[in-house]
């Protein structure tokens, strides 16, 4: 088994009057510990790693690492524009316990940005940290897309350790899977080809969905691992309009306002981004209590 196979939440931060809450987070993850999710993932998109401070970053990866249970991997975001930046602060993280650094793509000088800059990018990373490297890439945020050669190249580097796909793009999860070798784990980044990725040949998922369905999140994995693909469908079916709601329609405050209807800590954002208004938490619930998640 790929050691990062798996379904990894992004979890959310939790904020109060817009500072880092250490012990709301205590209390998700009490929650996530008791299912079958593999590990967790610190300052990703759904993180608001963009809004957090370096400080921040560091105390959020001790409390995690702190309260996971033994065995949960920890994925920490360290990713900048700046190779020394992200060199640095992913030897900070890995001092403190993270099992990897997920490391999106430097995107400011887009139309720059292409194979050989990536190559260049993730081989200098990859050879100066101490933790193996999961490429993130994340066309809708970036405005970049790495290529299947680009993923196969940084493949064969001893410390890159798999790629965070969140793209619906069936076919390129696919590329990725077999143009890469076997102990390359390829994860899906969205909770919306979930299925359609396992089946693809991905090793698993770094899936927003996960922080309130994990149950249904880690059993569609189960159910494709055993075969069993007509009811993994199913429930991958069932799921989509809550997957929907909380990444592309509501976005992160999507995601934490169903958090706080589910009996986790969700929280407002952070500044610039806007807490939902209450008629799109009336929407929300009525989409989750359809789904059976309520």
């Amino acid at each position: 088994m790929n050691k990062l196979s798996g379904i990894f939440p992004p979890i959310p931060t939790p904020l109060v009057n817009g500072e880092l809450a250490v012990d709301k987070l205590e209390l998700n993850i009490s929650k996530w510990n008791q299912t079958g999710l593999r590990g967790y993932v610190v300052m990703g998109s759904n993180g608001e790693a963009v809004f957090l401070t370096h400080n921040e970053k560091l105390k959020l990866t001790e409390a995690v690492k702190k309260h996971a249970s033994p065995g949960k991997l920890l994925i920490a975001g360290t990713g900048s524009e700046s190779i020394k930046e992200t060199i640095s602060l992913t030897n900070e993280v890995a001092g403190l316990g993270a099992d990897y650094a997920l490391v999106v793509t430097p995107s400011y000088y887009k139309s720059e940005m292409n194979h050989e800059s990536f190559v260049t990018y993730f081989t200098m990373v990859a050879d100066a940290v101490k933790i193996p490297v999961i490429l993130y890439n994340v066309p809708k945020f970036t405005g970049v897309d790495m290529q299947a050669e680009t993923v196969a190249k940084l493949a064969d580097h001893p410390n890159i350790a798999g790629v965070k796909n969140s793209t619906e793009n069936i076919r390129q999860l696919f590329e990725f899977a077999t143009s890469t070798p076997d102990d390359f784990a390829v994860l899906a980044g969205t909770a919306s080809v979930l299925y359609n990725g396992l089946t693809s040949g991905a090793a698993g998922g770094i899936v927003a969905l996960a922080n309130i369905a994990p149950d249904e999140c880690v059993q569609i994995l189960r159910l494709v691992e055993s075969g069993k693909l007509p009811e993994a469908l199913t429930l991958q079916q069932r799921m989509i309009s809550v997957n929907n709601a909380v990444t592309s329609q509501y976005g992160v405050a999507g995601l934490k306002a169903a958090m706080d209807m589910l009996g986790y800590f969700g929280g407002d954002p952070r500044a610039p981004l806007l807490p939902l208004g209450e008629r799109e938490k009336e929407v929300l619930k009525l989409i989750i209590t359809k789904a059976g998640l309520v």
